[in-house]
């Protein structure tokens, strides 16, 4: 047997096998603090654009590189081995919601170089940093129906995803990112264009790079929006020969703490992520989610000490100083063990 021969982000699996990495938090909460009104968002490049863009925070990686950078930096100070790109909403599909589309590729671009400069600041020989290209769900779905009285009506397909997923990709591993993280999964046939058109860039480029796929368990009912069991889910997605499987956002850890379960239980071939919210919302609280540092932390190193995680971090609500006290707390727990690395394949 030998390892898939990534071009990038070889060190992961290694260091994966021997401790628990820590993924940064939320980029999204961070921005909010900043409180940045809609001219800030414009700067003077888009001073005159004819609508309303305050809240596309993929665009700040274009007009005030310098809040991504301060976001990237004090996450890496808190300690976080993984930082993810701004690039969450930075498909042509979601910007088109702002008439951006066209700079799609440039967000993706000019996000991961900002994320690359902020790790090799941080980089050291004995704790390096890596980027994950961040490839979020787009607002538009292509299993569920956007009208309630048409069950088959749908405003996206299968072709229109994998084309913006492809130039995402290309964009992001341009900029430098050691790995790809589809994130945020409510969608199955989304995820699978979003790997169909990864697949389709490594074959085309020569470039293979680690692959770590999140996805989102909505509610009680323990399933993902479009429908599948957590199991179900893995088996979806597992041909893609991912580095790393897990779940982030919707839920706090209290409340994923049974879906997880469920999931390690199954990948037992690969190793585990797990991003949650703060908790719950709560608008009277700073971050507007309801867990402090120390709740967040105390509730992954359960996870951590019961072998459940490889890769531990947050989601909404998560702050650097979440990100620190999850470092803190799963420093020198054992790494999950797992039965049979999946991103090791048979020799030729």
């Amino acid at each position: 047997m030998k390892v898939l021969e990534y071009t990038r982000g070889q060190a992961l699996p290694a260091i994966l096998q021997n401790r628990i990495m820590v993924l940064d938090g939320a980029m999204g909460t961070m921005i909010q603090r900043f409180k940045l009104d809609e001219a800030q968002y414009r700067g003077e490049r888009f001073k005159d654009f004819h609508k309303d863009i305050k809240g596309n925070n993929e665009l700040l990686s274009l007009t005030r590189p310098d809040v991504i950078t301060s976001i990237h930096e004090r996450y890496l100070a808190a300690g976080a081995d993984l930082i993810e790109t701004n690039t969450f909403g930075a498909t042509s599909i979601a910007q088109a919601d702002y008439d951006m589309a066209d700079l799609a590729v440039e967000m993706n671009l000019a996000s991961a170089k900002l994320a690359r400069a902020a790790c090799d600041k941080y980089a050291t020989p004995e704790k390096p940093r890596f980027v994950l290209g961040a490839l979020g769900p787009t607002p538009k779905t292509a299993s569920i129906s956007p009208d309630v009285n048409d069950p088959g009506a749908r405003n996206v397909d299968f072709e229109q995803l994998r084309a913006a997923y492809y130039a995402q990709v290309e964009a992001l591993v341009r900029g430098g990112a050691d790995a790809l993280l589809v994130e945020t999964i409510f969608d199955t046939l989304n995820a699978k264009a979003a790997l169909f058109a990864i697949d389709e860039y490594f074959e085309a480029s020569g470039e293979r790079l680690p692959l770590i796929i999140s996805g989102t368990v909505t509610d009680a009912s323990g399933r993902i929006l479009s429908g599948q069991t957590v199991t179900a889910f893995w088996y979806s997605v597992r041909h893609a020969r991912p580095l790393a499987v897990g779940l982030n956002c919707a839920l706090g850890a209290a409340l994923m703490r049974p879906y997880l379960q469920e999931l390690a239980r199954v990948a037992g071939d690969t190793f585990i992520s797990c991003y949650p919210n703060a908790g719950l919302p709560n608008p009277m609280s700073d971050t507007g989610f309801d867990e402090t540092p120390a709740d967040t932390s105390r509730l992954l190193r359960e996870f951590a000490t019961d072998g459940l995680v490889n890769i531990v971090g947050g989601c909404c609500g998560t702050t650097p100083e979440h990100i620190a006290a999850i470092g803190n707390v799963v420093q020198g727990v054992p790494t999950r063990q797992t039965q049979r690395a999946f991103f090791y394949k048979e020799a030729a």
